[in-house]
């Protein structure tokens, strides 16, 4: 008797936390329209980009395993690889094998040769990368909605679909951040 009334106490009192998880699955749902409705690509290319990432992810995985650390970000099918390979021969054949999925346009192999990064190492970009993406969602003239900010070793890519201004407006948010050692862009230009 004692132990059932101990779970329906423990349940009452979970009841508001199950509530606000609701609350934020459901806030987290309307954010993800959100991001669709002013994402300058349509719902096909943010589509076929997500195919794009798991299907490079998955060859490069399954020919390289654990000797490489890659990372693949497509924005309009435009391929950015970031991360560690032990040889300058497997960097370039990581690139072939990314170009040969279906609709990529175009790779920016900016892949490192060397060791594999520390667990604190991508944590630091992983902070740095939050940073940059705070402080773009702050200035309202650098159009974070459009942006999307891939932190490797101190140094930040953006990539998106922009105009001049918002990438110049982006890139110094992001090299005054800090952490940040380099800055890279791989934005495509609407003006």
């Amino acid at each position: 008797m004692k132990s059932t009334i101990r779970l329906v106490v423990t349940l009452v009192a979970l009841v508001p936390l199950l509530q606000s998880c609701a609350a934020v699955l459901i806030g987290a749902g309307v954010g993800a329209g959100v991001v669709v409705a002013t994402d300058r690509r349509s719902s096909g290319t943010m589509l076929e980009d997500e195919t794009i990432e798991s299907k490079a992810k998955s060859r490069i995985t399954e020919k390289y395993g654990e000797q490489v650390n890659i990372n693949v970000n497509s924005f309009n099918r435009l391929v950015l690889l970031t991360g560690q390979a032990p040889t300058d021969e497997i960097k370039q054949d990581v690139s072939v094998l990314v170009l040969e999925v279906q609709n990529v346009r175009n790779v920016q192999n900016e892949i490192v040769v060397g060791g594999i990064s520390s667990k604190a190492s991508r944590v630091s970009d992983a902070l740095l990368t939050s940073q940059v993406k705070g402080r773009l969602a702050k200035d309202k003239d650098a159009s974070a909605a459009h942006i999307t900010v891939i932190s490797e070793n101190g140094t930040v890519f953006l990539m998106g679909l922009v105009t001049h201004a918002e990438a110049e407006t982006a890139s110094q948010i992001a090299a005054t951040t800090s952490g940040a050692q380099r800055v890279v862009k791989v934005f495509e230009y609407l003006d």
